[in-house]
């Protein structure tokens, strides 16, 4: 398959029936309503994908359903972290063995005090990359670890399969921008990430694409491809427009809000979200759907 790393990668939600079992065909919908969004990518396990809260046989049966049901339509980018670096591996070697395009994981860590230092995730990157399948790294706070801009480079430069860096720490536009100034043709693919609420300040720092949710993944592609275009003032009104939906998705719902839309559009049954993971409080819920209604979003009708 011949991709740019460039565009909008949206993560998929794992739906589940009310009784919390995984909705296989409702996984596959999920999918469907993705790429019919416009869709340059779709990343599945990752942590809007409630990887934490998904067995080790529930990731294999997602994984190999995924990229059957995908079946090349896009690049398929499978998350794959752990803190244990030989199950990082299996789990790379598992998804290049099925036919995923990229892997994406975070530095090792584990709850809140067991992180890697930085010789520990150079290390663990480094026995991944030997599996030969392209890298996403994802620097996103969750994990504790800091991934100075020295190390990323160190990483990039000494790993080969290390192309992609997905930026979603405090001040990311400046991280973006240190790391594509200093890292040169290494940076293959700098992407945004947290649902896209730090968009335009990434892509005037060089960010390529941005990995959303799969709520509004028609919406925000326009202000990708404007401004790549250079057009920047319709990147800018177009960003303007999804604005505040993104902003409620990010500060008030999480991944509950790709689960919200898509029950209201017919994509699934249900939101069911695994416990410790509340429901989204009515209020927040009703406002969600009141921000996307103007904008008449793909996921809203696509069921119905």
């Amino acid at each position: 398959m011949n991709f740019s790393y460039r565009g909008i990668w949206p993560v998929a939600p794992t739906p589940f029936h009310p009784d919390g079992t995984l909705d296989l065909e409702g996984m596959k919908r999920v999918l469907d309503c993705i790429i019919d969004q416009g869709a340059d990518g779709i990343c599945i396990l990752a942590n809007f994908s409630e990887q934490f809260l998904i067995s080790d046989s529930e990731r294999e049966v997602l994984t190999r359903l995924s990229i059957e049901h995908i079946a090349g339509r896009v690049p398929v980018i499978v998350t794959i972290s752990h803190y244990a670096t030989q199950i990082a591996v299996e789990r790379a070697q598992f998804s290049k063995d099925l036919g995923a395009n990229i892997v994406m994981m975070m530095p090792p860590y584990h709850g809140a005090l067991l992180k890697g230092n930085a010789q520990q995730t150079f290390e663990q990157f480094q026995a991944v990359g030997e599996v030969g399948i392209p890298i996403m790294i994802q620097d996103a706070p969750l994990s504790g670890v800091d991934l100075p801009v020295s190390l990323l480079i160190k990483m990039a430069r000494e790993i080969e399969m290390l192309k992609l860096f997905k930026i979603e720490c405090p001040m990311a536009a400046n991280k973006l921008r240190a790391l594509i100034t200093e890292g040169g043709d290494m940076i293959e693919g700098p992407f945004d990430g947290e649902e896209a609420i730090t968009l335009l300040a990434d892509l005037d720092a060089g960010a390529m694409g941005s990995m959303t949710s799969g709520m509004i993944v028609d919406q925000i592609k326009p202000v990708i491809d404007l401004y790549h275009a250079g057009d920047i003032d319709g990147a800018t009104a177009a960003y303007g427009r999804v604005a505040m939906v993104i902003n409620h998705e990010n500060r008030q719902c999480g991944w509950r809000s790709c689960k919200a839309a898509m029950v209201d559009g017919g994509v699934i049954k249900s939101e069911f979200c695994r416990h410790p993971i509340e429901p989204l409080h009515t209020d927040i819920r009703t406002r969600l759907l009141s921000l996307l209604r103007p904008l008449d979003p793909i996921v809203l009708n696509w069921g119905k």
